[in-house]
């Protein structure tokens, strides 16, 4: 029996799954890392009695079952600081008339980290990354530590003294959206500074003279459907305070997308590739939920022939990553930074209610299907898909990647496509054929599928009676 057969669920070794067929007694960092790297990360489930290569069922009788999960408790206690909250349960499944059982581990995600595992009297921080388990990057432990005091990073205070005269620029931007003066008692209700007069992290992007990495945005014009099958024609970098970051995006856009007009039953209009509206809804959106704790990364704003994605460093905040998804009213997204929101809430360019992604509904709710608005979301960004109206075909789905790999020894003319459609999701080999649009023959398995296999650009699993190939990402990365 397989595991698929008493869960209903077809599943793979990945970031939230793995198996083991006994808890090694000789090398218990190698699987205890395992439950630490899930609990640093998204939490994860681990299971005990089942092959890791091909999900076969080994299970135990209900003393050894017992055993098992004894052995692994006094584990964890011993070795886990602080103990993750985890939830242990027996799944039983009938063999020949004997009952078996295999252990099933539900690791949540710490409310306090990092957890750290400590063995022979080293302590060791691990992070569960792409189904594997990995020592924590310093930029991770970091992260962990202090997001896990719940503090934002916009509301830590700097070092940095408030002076009025630095922020004009969020004076008039204010003054142009409200038609008021921006007052120093809302500023100090909201946090803006402190009582002895230092800024918050989150009013320091606001500064004139803000010139720091963490407001960066890279502004991209493709000439293509994707990234890497055509030319770029432009990519711009810039960084400045979130006044500045808000109108260069804006208008990177504006001066650069298509018009058109379209023929009504009396009369024609004129439509923006973009809706104004959307446009900035989705912009603003971008900025008010970045991670700012992450470095090294920008906004992303790509346009394409057919649509414009705008990309923002960390997932949605406590949420799981979500598939594409068209019903953007549905997501109730918590607020990563709340003084930057409070001050763009003020400035009436966001809403307090959090109904930004219904306008953006609204705007695009009198064109076709092709030409609705989704959205999508992984652990490191998420990614808001703007169709362009007026591209007569809509967008063009595609969740192939362009990949970039060393060669490959005695490689084929199929790798690059192998590689890609294998990038974000498992197939199997009648999938890679039909993509192909080849014959799913011996020549084919033995000559392409295991030359890439033994070069290490694919790994395989089994799933049941089924194979599953899935691209290598030490060899093969995103270009």
């Amino acid at each position: 029996m397989f595991l698929n057969e008493i869960t209903g669920k077809n599943r793979i070794e990945n970031s939230h799954f793995e198996c083991k067929a006994l808890l090694n007694r000789q090398d218990t960092i190698g699987w205890l890392k395992t439950i630490a790297g899930f609990a640093n990360a998204k939490g994860g489930e681990f299971y005990i009695g089942v092959e890791d290569k091909t999900s076969k069922l080994i299970g135990f009788n209900a003393k050894e079952a017992d055993n098992e999960r004894n052995y692994f408790n006094n584990c964890v206690n011993e070795h886990l600081i602080p103990r993750p909250s985890m939830k242990i349960d027996f799944l039983n499944y009938t063999v020949n008339g004997n009952e078996r059982y295999i252990i099933k581990i539900t690791v949540l995600e710490s409310s306090i980290k990092p957890v750290v595992l400590k063995h022979k009297g080293i302590p060791e921080i691990y992070m569960r990354r792409e189904g594997f388990t990995n020592g924590a990057t310093y930029e991770e432990i970091i992260e962990m530590s202090i997001k896990s005091q719940h503090i934002q990073y916009d509301a830590q205070i700097s070092d940095i003294k408030y002076e009025k005269n630095n922020f004009k620029e969020l004076r008039e931007f204010y003054f142009d959206h409200t038609g008021k003066k921006l007052s120093e008692k809302f500023l100090k209700s909201i946090g803006f500074y402190n009582e002895e007069g230092f800024l918050a992290n989150g009013a320091v992007l606001f500064m004139d003279n803000y010139d720091g990495n963490k407001t960066s945005v890279q502004c991209s014009l493709f000439k293509g459907l994707n990234k890497g099958s055509e030319r770029i024609i432009t990519i711009n970098r810039y960084k400045g305070n979130i006044i500045r970051i808000i109108k260069y995006m804006t208008d990177f856009v504006k001066q650069r997308m298509n018009q058109s007009m379209i023929k009504l039953s009396d009369s024609r209009i004129n439509i923006d590739a973009y809706p104004e509206r959307a446009l900035f809804e989705g912009i603003i959106n971008s900025i008010a939920h970045r991670d700012y704790y992450i470095d090294g990364t920008d906004i992303q704003l790509d346009m394409f022939v057919d649509r414009l994605e705008i990309s923002s460093p960390g997932g949605f905040y406590r949420h799981e990553p979500i598939d594409k998804t068209y019903e953007l009213s549905n997501i109730i997204s918590k607020r990563r930074n709340e003084l930057i929101s409070a001050i763009l809430v003020a400035c009436r360019v966001m809403e307090a209610a959090g109904t930004g992604f219904d306008k953006i509904v609204e705007e695009y709710a009198p064109y076709d299907d092709m030409h609705h608005p989704y959205i999508y979301s992984k652990s490191d960004h998420f990614t808001l898909v703007l169709p362009d109206l007026t591209y007569e075909n809509g967008v063009v789905d595609s969740n192939i990647p362009i990949v970039e790999f060393p060669p490959v020894n005695n490689g084929s003319e199929y790798d690059d496509k192998i590689l890609s459609y294998c990038y974000f999701t498992p197939r199997k080999v009648a999938e890679i054929t039909k993509y192909l649009g080849i014959s799913n023959s011996t020549y084919f398995r033995k000559q392409v599928l295991m030359n890439l296999l033994s070069n290490d650009y694919l790994t395989m699993k089994k799933e049941g009676n089924t194979s599953y190939y899935f691209t290598n990402r030490t060899y093969v990365r995103l270009k």
